[in-house]
């Protein structure tokens, strides 16, 4: 899995959970992830988004995930709600992120 990966993983995983304590894990792992894929935001550059927001959304809609306490059901969003240049920029901000994909998800 790639940092970028994670980073989205980790930020679908926030938006999808209403318990406080349990969404702050999933920032803090995507604060990580974030850090890592600016360190080598070069590397990044060559990953293609939209093919690794569909492993992120898949990951984050695995069996084991929706089953946990607290999880929130609504549709995320087909295409990644972000620009590579928006992930590797040193002053991307885990919280309004999470906000962005929740605004940004159907609640059908």
């Amino acid at each position: 899995m790639t940092n970028l990966q994670t980073l989205l993983a980790g930020l679908v995983k926030a938006a999808l959970i209403s318990n406080d304590a349990e969404s702050l894990r999933w920032r803090e792992e995507a604060r990580r992830a974030h850090a890592a894929l600016v360190s080598d935001a070069d590397a990044a550059r060559t990953l293609k988004i939209d093919g690794i927001w569909t492993l992120a959304v898949r990951e984050a809609e695995s069996p084991e995930f929706q089953a946990r306490e607290g999880r929130v059901s609504f549709g995320l969003p087909p295409a990644c709600p972000f620009t590579l240049d928006d992930l590797i920029d040193p002053g991307f901000d885990v919280d309004l992120a999470v906000e962005r994909i929740v605004g940004s998800a159907s609640t059908g």
